[in-house]
């Protein structure tokens, strides 16, 4: 087939895991004999559209306002503009025979105007990869009032992107069900997130993170993402100042968001030895990071009514790295990870029960090999991109049988 991928954030430029996980199923898809082109806005861009080629990926980038880390309210405006944007720069490229099949990624909610003009010009199915029940989780977080107009507006957009979709997947069982609640009329699944299982290799080039921050003999619980409200960074913080009185633990946190500043003034407030902030780095550099510390960090807010899976473990287990975190309650990851022995999983909240887990991993490099062979495991079994793949594959080759 010839499939279209519609992402609003992609590599070589971007340092998120959404970008890293598109690009590994499109060299995936490829691997399987499909032709992919890769569709994403530019910000930086000053002609209408360009063409080139990532690491064997065709790609066509279009010319669009700046969309992460700017205000909400500039980025809202840009997000709504995305499918005009795209449309307007890519549609005399598009013929019917240009594309068998759509694949959208969500977030953001605002491509599904521009998925409806390509299957309609191409006659294709559609699968929309949805990995953000926004804009609920704001509602969630008390960032957006429930029936307020802006919530209304964002609630057509993100209709318009579902009834595009003749296939939704869905990252964990829990997101289904809570997505089956509101969204009856919708065909969905199960889709997890994936990661291809290389691990990062460190070459002779690369200078030991280790060395550079003086931190060769500690032992480093890693957080490396998105920093922002729905993760609620305050509760890895509240670990770390507990922590303190174990000099061989080191809390390093590496990315971008809303809370950079809100971390950094708690370090700060509570004088915090143990703990090291670093702007986000590229992909090549991240993975080369990941080979070195001991432990992967990660947290939920507790207001989440949806249950994520952070992307961010997928790179914890494809290096083996054991899980340590908290959750919304009711998260199906708590058991996942828990009874697969991948790590260990809290409740936010469960302040205590977090600080003894992490004291366990800490203390005892047994158990954190134990769990790290255990997440390792558990990516090969559930959260590989073959496995992704092949699923999309399926749908979308069903849904042109139908047409």
């Amino acid at each position: 087939m010839k499939l279209a991928l519609i992402i609003d954030d992609y590599l070589p430029k971007s340092t998120r895991v959404g970008a890293k996980m598109f690009h590994e199923l499109a060299q995936e898809l490829m691997r399987r004999g499909h032709e992919v082109t890769v569709i994403t806005p530019d910000p930086g861009l000053q002609q209408e559209v360009s063409s080139d080629t990532f690491q064997g990926v065709n790609t066509w980038r279009f010319k669009s306002g700046p969309l992460k880390d700017v205000s909400r309210v500039k980025r809202a405006i840009n997000e709504t503009l995305l499918s005009y944007r795209a449309w307007k720069s890519i549609k005399s490229r598009i013929k019917k025979e240009t594309f068998d099949g759509v694949v959208y990624y969500s977030p953001s909610i605002f491509w599904g105007h521009l998925v409806k003009k390509i299957k309609a010009r191409c006659q294709c199915p559609a699968y929309l990869v949805l990995r953000d029940m926004f804009p609920q989780w704001v509602i969630d977080a008390g960032m957006l009032k429930a029936g307020s107009p802006i919530e209304r507006y964002f609630r057509l957009f993100e209709r318009s992107s579902y009834r595009q979709a003749d296939h939704i997947g869905l990252m964990s069982i829990k997101n289904l069900e809570v997505f089956q609640m509101t969204n009856k009329c919708y065909p969905c699944e199960v889709l997890h997130n994936w990661a291809s299982v290389k691990p990062g290799i460190l070459t002779q080039e690369y200078v030991s993170l280790r060395k550079r921050l003086g931190l060769e003999d500690k032992v480093i619980f890693f957080y490396g993402g998105n920093i922002g409200h729905a993760q609620d960074m305050a509760n890895l913080m509240r670990l770390a100042r507990r922590m303190v009185e174990h000099p061989q633990a080191h809390f390093l946190f590496v990315g971008q968001g809303d809370e950079v500043g809100l971390i950094n003034s708690l370090a700060t407030k509570w004088g915090l030895p143990n703990f090291t902030y670093l702007d986000s780095v590229n992909q090549e550099e991240f993975k080369s990071i990941l080979a070195e510390v001991d432990i992967g960090l990660f947290s939920l807010s507790a207001k989440h009514s949806s249950h994520n899976f952070p992307g961010k473990l997928l790179g914890y287990m494809v290096n083996s790295l054991p899980i340590l975190g908290s959750v919304n309650a009711g998260n199906d990851l708590l058991d996942i990870v828990n009874q697969n022995n991948a790590g260990l999983i809290h409740i936010n909240g469960e302040d205590d029960k977090l600080h003894t887990s992490a004291l366990l991993m800490l203390q005892d490099s047994d158990a954190r090999r134990r769990f790290g062979i255990g997440a390792n495991r558990l990516l090969q079994e559930q959260f590989s991109v073959e496995s992704a793949a092949h699923t999309i594959e399926m749908r979308l080759e069903a849904g042109n049988a139908i047409n």
